[in-house]
C-alpha cells in the first residue's frame, strides 16, 4: 500500500507509468525493472530513488572525461 495516496503499489505504478506513456514517453527497461521489483515488495522507494540518482547524477570525473 502506497502510504501517500493509500492505493496498493502496483496499481500507483501502474498509473505512473500510464502517464508518462500518454505523454509519449517509453520508460526504460531497466526503470521497468525496479518498478516491478518495488510491487514485489524486494525494493522500497528510497532504494530505486537511490539506484535513479546514482545512475543519473553526472559527477565531476564524467563532465572531464
Amino acid at each position: 500500500m502506497n502510504k501517500q495516496s493509500g492505493i496498493p503499489n502496483e496499481e500507483a505504478w501502474d498509473y505512473a507509468i500510464g502517464i508518462v506513456q500518454v505523454e509519449g514517453i517509453k520508460p526504460s527497461k531497466d526503470f521497468l525493472e525496479l518498478a516491478e521489483k518495488e510491487k514485489r515488495g524486494e525494493l522500497t522507494n528510497d532504494d530505486i530513488r537511490r539506484v535513479l540518482v546514482k545512475k543519473y547524477t553526472v559527477t565531476s570525473e564524467a563532465v572531464h572525461a
